[in-house]
């Protein structure tokens, strides 16, 4: 079985960590939020911030030859409860009901004014 890691940051004194890490058919993808691609924060209301956070990860998990058809579980960290109805509206864009995820959807506080952080599991045969 092999590892391929994806998206380890490459400028000095950034965490060590990947984007993705796929290893035997399963892709882990780390906790993607309401970052542009200059790593600004989208800040805005929950379904801003939900597009632009799976907007990352389905770009994460493109990057790495899967699809959104192809994640099996999904996390989902709000840092407000009462937001879980506009964070759903939202991601019930990027899930097909026949290929719909496990989901756990958890409150978290959040750090920077975030509202949402998501990460997921996807599998496909090697």
């Amino acid at each position: 079985m092999s590892i391929k890691r994806f998206g380890i940051p490459s400028k000095p004194g950034a965490l060590p960590f990947a984007k993705a890490v796929m290893a035997g058919g399963w892709l882990f993808v780390s906790g993607q939020v309401s970052r542009d691609s200059e790593g600004e924060i989208v800040s805005g209301s929950i379904s801003i911030q939900a597009k632009a956070a799976l907007d990352n990860l389905k770009k994460v998990v493109e990057d790495a030859g899967y699809s959104m058809n192809d994640v099996v579980r999904v996390n989902v960290f709000l840092d407000d409860p009462r937001d879980f109805a506009g964070f759903n509206k939202v991601y019930a864009r990027y899930f097909e009901a026949e290929h719909a995820p496990a989901r756990v959807c958890v409150q978290a506080e959040m750090m920077n004014d975030l509202k949402v952080e998501i990460d997921c599991i996807a599998y496909k045969p090697e």
